[in-house]
């Protein structure tokens, strides 16, 4: 008999976490009865009952087990740590809060039947805000323009994942992976499963400004060097324009000497316009190297607090 995994990530899930592995199992139970399953629960520190309701299925359900973390490790290494548990025959990551349908497990295992070695989950639409859906489809639009990797548009983890790309993956060294750009870089054979992301069922998204924008520069500097090359012409371009500036103010001033105050103003407004683009890529720069330095450090992807069921 075959097993799947069901990798569930939690942060503040208290209201979705009795919801979400009741569905899951009634999902395998009632249309794919000749599988066996474990569910596994990966906590990032929540705040509220999660973890209660969490130890009270795995007490009730020996099949539900659950990793315990001693902080909150993010929304990319948590996931990733949990897929380098699962020991399933193919094993399928999605969030507790019923935006990835649990229903799609049926389709996610039909495909992996069919001998795809991943099946991924794709958000054709969302009935999330508007503007949250078109922000997100211009940085997919972008990312995938600018990396060099292929970029899948509107895929978020969510999907199943065969255990030889789990395995693989185990032996991957790398402290801040981004498993969107993985899937493709690896290259096993796949397919995708388009739906409809539903809103969430209970709670708020824990999502904000600064762990969408995070995210994006987690997908950019892993996976494009375009941000780096156009610093290096665009700094070319500057320091060319502000040479040949230079000389013609040099001989404008011999020139016209008297006028020389006058013309401060767009000798002022070159050199802001510069400072700005500088600053720019400054802080692209930045990002690249924060992103060498998280790598650089080695530090775990996570550290365990507790583990229930695992025996």
């Amino acid at each position: 008999m075959f097993t799947i995994n069901i990798l569930v990530p939690t942060f503040n899930e208290e209201d979705n976490v009795n919801p979400i592995s009741d569905a899951i199992i009634k999902v395998i139970t009632e249309k794919l009865s000749d599988y066996d399953y474990r569910i596994i629960f990966i906590d990032n520190l929540s705040t509220d009952k999660t973890r209660e309701r969490i130890t009270e299925i795995c007490a009730k359900n020996k099949k539900v087990r659950a990793i315990f973390n001693t902080a909150n490790f993010g929304q990319f290494r948590s996931p990733f740590y949990g897929l380098t548990q699962t020991t399933g025959d193919c094993n399928i990551l999605m969030a507790a809060d019923f935006q990835d349908p649990p229903q799609l497990i049926f389709d996610f295992v039909k495909k992996w039947e069919d001998g795809y070695k991943i099946v991924i989950g794709i958000k054709s639409k969302s009935e999330e805000n508007k503007i949250i859906y078109f922000s997100r489809s211009l940085y997919y639009k972008i990312i995938k323009k600018i990396s060099d990797v292929e970029q899948i548009e509107h895929f978020t983890g969510f999907g199943l994942y065969d255990k030889s790309f789990i395995k693989v993956i185990k032996n991957l060294d790398d402290s801040n992976p981004y498993i969107r750009g993985i899937v493709s870089e690896l290259g096993f054979q796949r397919t995708s499963v388009e739906f409809t992301q539903p809103k969430r069922l209970h709670g708020k998204s824990h999502n904000n400004f600064f762990t969408l924008y995070d995210c994006a520069m987690v997908g950019i500097t892993s996976y494009s060097k375009t941000f780096m090359r156009m610093a290096t012409f665009v700094g070319f371009i500057m320091a060319s324009i502000s040479v040949i500036s230079a000389i013609l103010y040099f001989i404008l001033k011999l020139i016209y000497w008297n006028s020389f105050a006058a013309g401060m103003t767009p000798l002022l407004l070159g050199v802001f316009f510069i400072g700005a683009i500088q600053i720019f890529f400054i802080g692209i720069l930045g990002e690249y190297i924060l992103s060498i330095n998280t790598r650089v450090l080695r530090r775990p992807l996570v550290v365990e607090e507790k583990r229930i069921n695992f025996k």
